[in-house]
């Protein structure tokens, strides 16, 4: 139930950014990540990243699946804060 919680907010904030970006064009700017990216691609990467994290939770501890959700997610929002 956890992993498809996790799935469902991607398509979720994936129909938000189309929202956005239809709404608000995004310029590219340089942020933390060594080069230059649109909302998109920070957006993607960041989907990347809280994937394998998420799963390299399931995969690699018995704990709680909502820890590494949630840790999943936070990476998420660092890299599009800062990326």
């Amino acid at each position: 139930m956890p992993v498809a919680i996790f799935f469902i907010c991607i398509a979720l904030m994936l129909v938000g950014m189309t929202i956005w970006e239809i709404r608000s064009p995004t310029i590219e700017r340089k942020g933390l990540l060594p080069l230059r990216t649109t909302r998109g691609d920070r957006l993607f990467i960041g989907l990347l990243s809280a994937a394998y994290i998420n799963l390299a939770w399931v995969g690699l501890t018995n704990t709680n699946q909502f820890v590494g959700t949630a840790i999943g997610f936070l990476a998420l929002f660092f890299v599009m804060a800062k990326g």
